[in-house]
């Protein structure tokens, strides 16, 4: 009997690994939430989890390489604007489908992913395959991290006020103590342990998304805990799926002839694409652990669903972007010469 061989997925549709993984920790939390004693050990190990997180993203940046970026500074504030301006307009205009499409709860967790910063990795990757201007989305992602470490708490707490978990001195300070110490720290040490952090790259990127796992359980316990998903009915979030479906299409279109009229070339129009479109999970899943403390679970939700569409939609616009440039400079499309 001959084994039937399986298909490779669609090469549009990225496989990611660490998404399945989050997957499977969610339904771990759902069935084995950590309750009592143990979600005392868990809630514990997440909170250092957190600030092992921010003390690894200081340790890791390189001062001399994002002051070398600012001089592309147009681009930068283009995406900055993007991400911390638009997205979270769009954010509060959302409060518009409520109660009718979304929940309050799961109207809080879409403004807060308006909320977070860009990602890094995915932008480059994506700009890369693009044929864009690689370095400038590395220097703007980059800056929309350290920025977002700062502008985040800060928008959330203007714009979710009392839905934030309540913003109160004493949530300043942990976001302080658990954020922002940890990263000023690492920056401090860099010089020191810097070559140590780029030696074992791959072993501490294994950490950090162990960290981030760690982070989901604990937050998805709680939620198991209090009941919390009683509240989501599948009619509600395939509707946060639509709404998210809307804001991923707006903003790609926002980047592309925004930037177009802002007069950028099309390397540049790439980049600021796919770095002010798109939101990082790795920093929004440890700031709503902060900010939201027992509600996290559902503010995480639309944050996790965003996350995966945008690297599905990407991947597909990326690839085409990549055809489109190939075809602008094929020996077809040339006029031969007499």
């Amino acid at each position: 009997m001959t084994r039937r061989r399986i298909p490779p997925p669609p090469s549009w549709l990225p496989v990611d690994p660490y998404i399945a993984a989050l997957i499977g920790t969610v339904v771990l939390a759902a069935l084995l939430p950590a309750s009592g004693a143990a979600a005392e050990v868990a809630g514990g190990a997440s909170t250092g989890a957190v600030a092992l997180l921010f003390f690894l993203y200081g340790a890791r940046l390189s001062t001399a390489d994002a002051l070398d970026g600012l001089r592309h500074w147009r681009l930068h504030l283009t995406v900055l604007a993007c991400t911390f301006v638009v997205f979270p307009l769009l954010g509060l205009a959302s409060a518009g489908l409520v109660p009718y499409v979304l929940s309050p709860q799961l109207q809080s967790g879409f403004l807060f992913l308006c909320l977070v910063p860009s990602t890094i990795q995915s932008s480059i990757a994506f700009t890369s395959i693009a044929r864009g201007n690689v370095p400038a989305a590395i220097c703007a992602g980059s800056f929309s991290s350290i920025a977002g470490i700062f502008l985040t708490p800060l928008l959330a707490a203007a714009l979710l006020g009392g839905d934030g978990g309540g913003f109160s001195g004493d949530a300043l300070l942990k976001i302080g103590v658990q954020l922002l110490l940890p990263f000023a720290l690492g920056q401090l040490l860099r010089r020191r342990i810097g070559g140590f952090v780029a030696r074992h790259r791959k072993v501490l990127g294994l950490v950090d998304r162990g960290s981030i796992l760690l982070v989901v359980y604990t937050a998805f316990s709680e939620g198991m805990v209090a009941g919390i998903w009683h509240q989501v009915t599948p009619a509600r979030l395939g509707a946060l799926l639509a709404a998210e479906a809307v804001l991923l299409a707006l903003m790609l279109m926002v980047t592309w002839y925004g930037a177009q009229r802002l007069g950028f070339g099309r390397a540049d129009r790439i980049a600021i694409q796919f770095a002010g479109s798109k939101k990082s999970l790795a920093s929004g899943l440890p700031m709503a652990s902060v900010l939201f403390g027992a509600q996290a679970s559902l503010a995480v939700l639309p944050l996790m669903l965003f996350h995966q569409m945008q690297l599905m939609v990407c991947a597909v616009i990326a690839k085409r972007r990549a055809r489109d440039a190939q075809d602008a400079v094929s020996p077809e499309a040339v006029p031969a010469v007499s």
